[in-house]
């Protein structure tokens, strides 16, 4: 019987620095700038060896997409800062947006439980001093 194949876990950091430059596509000396600036912070093993994970090296992606648009360190950091930020907006937006949808559905329910027919025959109102002749 075959194993069932689990993804990989993205927080796992499994590469060491040099792997991660190479997957970066920099100097691992570059690497140790950018987590000097603040901009990555690797695991560190008992040992204190950086090890990085598949998220770790998206974000240094990104930091290298950043910085050959002509970005400096301060700038891709304050990119970065942005771009986490609206990411929590956004996610704030979505919970707001569910939770005013339940809102709307659940008073909604309340008006077709309140609202009753009234079966009632339309009778013409009369006024008592206008006497027909």
């Amino acid at each position: 019987m075959d194993p069932i194949a689990v993804p990989p876990d993205p927080t796992r950091a499994v590469y060491v620095i040099s792997v991660a430059a190479e997957l970066a596509g920099v100097h691992a000396q570059t690497l140790r700038i950018y987590e000097r600036k603040g901009l990555v912070e690797p695991a560190r093993t008992p040992g204190g060896s950086r090890r990085y994970s598949e998220i770790d090296i998206a974000l240094l992606l990104r930091i290298q997409e950043l910085t050959n648009e002509g970005l400096n360190l301060a700038g891709v950091k304050r990119v970065l800062a942005l771009e986490h930020r609206v990411a929590q907006l956004e996610s704030e937006m979505r919970e707001l947006q569910a939770a005013t949808a339940a809102t709307v559905i659940e008073t909604h329910r309340q008006y077709r439980r309140d609202l009753v027919p009234l079966q009632q025959a339309v009778v013409p109102w009369m006024d008592p001093r206008r006497r027909r002749r």
